[in-house]
């Protein structure tokens, strides 16, 4: 099973089902893959599902997406400060490495300086490289 990591925006608009990315969050709950969190990742998401949908719909979602048995809790030990641009961005990087995630799933490009990175080695794709990978072209 693939292990993703998926960036904040891409989780937000995977979440809408009837949104061109709404299979996101659908190919989850079918166990297409698995996903790698982080707490710091939990708290963002969570930050900025409220700003956007509000507290009940946040709290009803995260809550029933840590008993999803394909959503791995993952505890980075080390920071490896690999994207100067965002700082706050590291922790996607973190997370992927600790999780051992085949890749992170994002369009920002913060992310593009990974690719210069030769050690730790992290693949950053976009929705469509993703989508293709599950096999729903």
């Amino acid at each position: 099973m693939l292990r993703v990591v998926l960036d904040t925006n891409v989780f937000l608009v995977g979440l809408l089902p009837k949104h061109k990315f709404g299979w996101v969050f659908e190919e989850l709950k079918k166990r297409s893959y698995a996903l790698c969190v982080s707490t710091d990742i939990m708290l963002e998401y969570d930050e900025k599902m409220q700003e956007k949908y509000g507290i009940h719909f946040t709290r009803a979602l995260l809550d029933n997406l840590t008993n999803f048995q394909n959503v791995i809790t993952v505890s980075p030990f080390f920071s490896w400060h690999l994207i100067d641009r965002d700082p706050d961005d590291n922790k996607f990087v973190d997370c992927a490495i600790a999780g051992h995630a085949d890749f992170i799933v994002s369009h920002d490009s913060d992310f593009k300086v990974l690719k210069t990175i030769d050690f730790p080695k992290i693949k950053v794709i976009q929705l469509s490289e993703f989508k293709q990978l599950l096999g729903l072209n």
